[in-house]
């Protein structure tokens, strides 16, 4: 009897401990604290290889601690973000040769010093980024870019629904309770999260290797069909465009109030926003992207937005896009060439 005391109170003593290292050292009453968003963002290694033009290359495709693409980095020295969906993310690819990639060495390059950082969300439109800015951003302690660079255009053409409107794609929140329990849990327990930091500073899961073959894609995706990139003149005289406006007019209005959203909130932040208009490998050939990006670029004249109009400039090349949408390493550079020389005057003046 006395042995089992001697237990009991060992054990309540440590479980005590533990309650009051947690209650000091958690983050139970930190309202800041990313709880169960960006659950499947945070802290991710995952190993992958990337075939094209027959040559592999193997890579680690990493979020870090607060979720962005790449390596740890102080919140502080974060100047400025792109945001957008996978074609932003482009996890299929290293990060050398992402669009965020080749702009960044351009940018040391030409001695400015800021590094732009990649938050895109696979799936997400301007829905989704809207939620970044209540749910993501505001619980980083420091967080405070200068830019929010916004590459925007393909997914709204492709999810403007009710449905994505009320729960968007890409979403970082999650609405199970129970994972929801779990989630908070996770992320304010300290132990949990000296764990987890452990882990992924020195485990990466090098057993599931996914591979991306761009050489295959882009012979598949373009079996049987032909080749055709409408260029932006050409969509000009190829649509009535008063009567393409008017036929897209709901999304075009849904699309722009999400732009305007944005630019607000990037202001809130004391950032200078900027939008990037985006071409899928058929250029202007699609009817409601062509709108968003023509009523994109409006807008921005009649708000003095800092805006790129990708959408005129770009002549699309068959081995740009690997799967019709998403960039191959050439299509990255050649995307990072056009939109350059504005962006880094967009830095420069503000």
């Amino acid at each position: 009897m006395k042995i089992l005391k001697i237990l009991f109170l060992n054990f309540f003593i440590f479980f005590l401990t533990i309650a009051l290292i947690e209650l000091i050292f958690g983050y139970w009453f930190d309202e800041d604290n990313l709880g169960p968003y960006m659950r499947e963002y945070r802290m991710k290694k995952v190993q992958y290889s990337m075939k094209y033009k027959n040559n592999f290359y193997d890579y680690v495709y990493k979020r870090n601690y607060h979720g962005f693409r790449g390596d740890e980095i102080k919140l502080e020295e974060i100047k400025a973000v792109l945001i957008g969906g996978s074609t932003a993310d482009e996890r299929y690819k290293p990060e050398n040769l992402t669009i965020t990639g080749f702009l960044n060495r351009k940018l040391k390059k030409d001695k400015i010093e800021i590094e732009i950082i990649n938050a895109g969300i696979e799936g997400q439109s301007t829905f989704g980024h809207i939620y970044n800015f209540k749910d993501w951003f505001p619980r980083l302690k420091g967080f405070s870019p200068k830019y929010f660079i916004f590459y925007v255009g393909i997914n709204d053409s492709k999810n403007f629904t009710e449905e994505n409107k009320k729960k968007p794609v890409g979403d970082i929140d999650n609405n199970s309770k129970t994972e929801n329990f779990r989630d908070n849990l996770k992320s304010r327990s300290i132990f949990y999260d000296l764990i987890r930091k452990t882990k992924h500073k020195y485990y990466s899961n090098t057993k599931k290797k996914i591979v991306y073959d761009f050489d295959v894609g882009i012979k598949n995706y373009y079996k049987g069909q032909d080749y055709n990139f409408l260029k932006f003149d050409e969509a000009l005289k190829f649509y009535n465009l008063n009567a393409l406006l008017k036929k897209h007019e709901k999304p075009i209005a849904q699309y722009i109030n999400n732009i305007d959203i944005l630019a607000e909130n990037s202001k809130i932040f004391g950032a200078v926003p900027i939008f990037i208009n985006q071409l899928t490998h058929k250029g202007n050939s699609s009817e409601r992207l062509f709108a968003l990006n023509y009523s994109l670029i409006d807008h921005c004249k009649k708000k003095n937005y800092s805006c790129i109009d990708l959408s005129k400039r770009l002549i699309g090349e068959k081995d740009f896009w690997w799967d019709g949408l998403h960039t191959t390493a050439k299509g990255s550079k050649i995307i990072s060439e056009i939109i350059y020389p504005q962006l880094k005057e967009f830095m420069i003046k503000n």
